[in-house]
């Protein structure tokens, strides 16, 4: 597995949160894209489920209709990219959708997906900063921020072996989309920054540690030591599968009803804390949180 993935930095560095299997998604149409290709928001990349079982292992009994879940709420998804335009300084940031469409085409198994106009000029005819990777470093990631980490990593780095970066927690939660969140250092280390870490250094080219930083007593911010190095073991064709959302235990049609409903409530509660232009957490309950996290929607 060779494809390269290559991403401004404008995006790599954008506010966002996806799942495990959104971001695979996302991946395998950006892979896509030829060097020099001009894309538009009329160009569609065509996905099938064995892509996604080819390229990062996944299994799943309902490979289409698994598939088309993760689109479906990948449509749903946004970005907020900062300082967009050096030539306009007064724009703050943008905020765009991942992908404006989606066609389905279920007697082959396969949907195509679109990019948002906004997005495309961050994805397709570089030039200038950039970050560049082997798509075969992030296909045996199993954390929902492994990927995100990496390109981060990937981007401070640029073409040195290895470099120092300082970050506040603040910032760092802000492009993780994560603002307001994990309050207790100890929890966004244990389910977040740890995690995230450890599919960094188990699989990819580099290897990353990090140092608390402290304001008084209370730990603000933290510095990253990041190097590059050989590349990991190739990872082999077929690996377990560990997110539910592509990779379920078989179903009776009971179980399957009942994904089928906590997606359609996820969608609803998202569509919700739009509108009322709140985060997701403060317009549903714990319970209903849960749910979504045990079904990899969030």
């Amino acid at each position: 597995m060779h494809e390269l993935i290559v991403k401004s930095n404008h995006v790599v560095e954008a506010s966002y949160r996806l799942s495990l299997n959104e971001q695979r998604l996302i991946l395998l149409c950006i892979q896509q894209i030829k060097k020099g290709q001009a894309i538009t928001p009329l160009t569609g990349f065509n996905i099938v489920a064995a892509d996604l079982i080819e390229t990062f292992g996944v299994s799943s009994k309902n490979a289409y209709s698994d598939l088309k879940e993760v689109a479906d709420v990948l449509f749903n998804r946004f970005l907020t990219i900062y300082r967009p335009d050096p030539e306009e300084p007064k724009l703050e940031s943008t905020r765009t959708r991942w992908i404006t469409a989606i066609d389905y085409i279920p007697t082959e198994g396969r949907l195509k997906l679109y990019f948002a106009p906004k997005v495309i000029p961050y994805i397709s005819m570089l030039e200038g900063q950039f970050t560049r990777y082997n798509l075969a470093y992030i296909a045996p990631m199993t954390s929902v921020y492994g990927i995100r980490f990496y390109e981060l990593f990937k981007c401070w780095l640029m073409s040195n072996k290895t470099v120092t970066k300082a970050i506040s927690l603040d910032d760092l939660k802000e492009l993780l989309d994560l603002k307001g969140q994990y309050a207790s250092i100890k929890d966004f280390k244990l389910k977040v920054l740890d995690r995230g870490l450890e599919d960094v250094n188990q699989h990819t080219d580099l290897a990353v540690s990090y140092e608390n930083k402290r304001t008084g007593r209370k730990i603000t911010s933290l510095e990253f030591t990041i190097s590059s190095r050989p590349p990991a073991t190739k990872p082999p064709k077929a690996l377990p599968s560990v997110d539910a959302a592509l990779s379920p235990k078989p179903e009776t049609d009971l179980v399957a009803a009942e994904r089928a409903e906590v997606l359609r409530s996820f969608n609803h509660a998202l569509n919700s804390s739009k509108l009322a232009n709140q985060s997701l957490e403060q317009t549903v309950s714990a319970k209903e949180l849960k749910r979504f996290k045990e079904y990899g929607l969030i």
